[in-house]
């Protein structure tokens, strides 16, 4: 039968592989391209996440809730920051291989999917920042597709494994990077379980299961993830120009704030080969002062510094 009278593949098999992709992100990768529209399917569960936090209107509020949704955010954000970014993205520091793991698992959490495909896509924005071969340029694709629209299409949930030679001969990394849906659903099985134990054991906290979890996993990892990538949709638009830069990198305190020092952006765009991205002292880079904590009890080491000929290039 000729090539242009096969009958059109029923929906099934082109959805079942979708579905397995939530769970397994190499599956069938060889078979995808690296199309710029979003996969609608395979975005159902981020999308989800989003529609879930209106559950907060039955689920109702607490102060137990808000206290583990805000220490949640602070922990991932850290683990984000200061590992995703600078450890794995840059290797701006060094730590043992079981410390490694635990930051990945706790940025896994973050559903920001896995170290490699962070780590790798971050190496490639550097490379090509505010071009059109970077996915998440404000300039070049406005800035919906660079806040969220990028990370949803069939090219963003791609790992680019030649980005990352150093990080994939870890087997441990790999596994995660593949399965990446794993450490937040349990962490969110985790929350609905101290709440339902709460809610039996303490009753005067006013929490439940379902509170937990929409507040602690939902709210808490949707906020976290919007404010993460601000660094890419207002980072590149809004803020001042130390140095000069081929790239649109700003810096802005703001920003910096909600993302433990990300938000100095010129800075780590104009040098990103140091751990600290605030470079004055009233830079306030919440990351670099945990970094040090860490490094202070022996859990980091080799923080790399801010060079003296990066400062003297530093406009006034």
């Amino acid at each position: 039968m000729p090539a242009s009278d096969s009958p059109t593949p029923p929906p099934a098999p082109r959805v079942l592989p979708a579905l397995r992709r939530w769970f397994d992100t190499q599956a069938a990768q060889e078979h995808e391209d690296g199309g710029d529209r979003i996969d609608w399917l395979r975005a159902a569960p981020f999308i989800g996440m989003h529609l879930a936090c209106l559950a907060v209107f039955w689920v109702g509020v607490s102060p137990v809730a808000v206290i583990v949704a805000a220490v949640l955010y602070a922990v991932r954000m850290f683990a984000i920051t200061g590992f995703y970014h600078r450890y794995f993205s840059h290797r701006t520091f060094r730590t043992s291989r079981v410390l490694q793991f635990v930051f990945a698992l706790i940025g896994a959490s973050s559903v920001q999917r896995g170290p490699l495909w962070w780590a790798a896509h971050h190496r490639n924005h550097h490379r090509h920042a505010d071009t059109a071969a970077d996915p998440h340029s404000p300039a070049v694709h406005g800035f919906w597709w660079s806040h969220a629209g990028w990370f949803l299409t069939r090219g963003g949930f791609r790992t680019d494994w030649s980005r990352i030679p150093d990080l994939a001969r870890y087997p441990e990394l790999r596994w995660l990077d593949r399965y990446d849906t794993v450490v937040p659903v349990l962490l969110a099985a985790a929350l609905y379980g101290v709440g339902a134990l709460l809610e039996r054991v303490a009753p005067h906290l006013g929490t439940s299961g379902g509170q937990m979890l929409v507040w602690g996993f939902f709210v808490s990892t949707v906020v976290l993830f919007h404010a993460t990538v601000t660094i890419n949709s207002l980072a590149h638009r809004f803020g001042r120009r130390r140095f000069d830069t081929r790239d649109d990198s700003r810096n802005n305190l703001w920003l910096a704030l909600l993302t433990f020092g990300e938000g100095w952006h010129n800075n780590h765009h104009f040098f990103p080969g140091t751990a600290r991205q605030g470079f004055r002292w009233w830079e306030i880079d919440l990351t670099w002062y945990g970094l040090r904590a860490m490094a202070l009890f022996g859990l980091v080491r080799d923080l790399k510094p801010v060079p003296a000929w990066v400062l003297a290039k530093a406009r006034r």
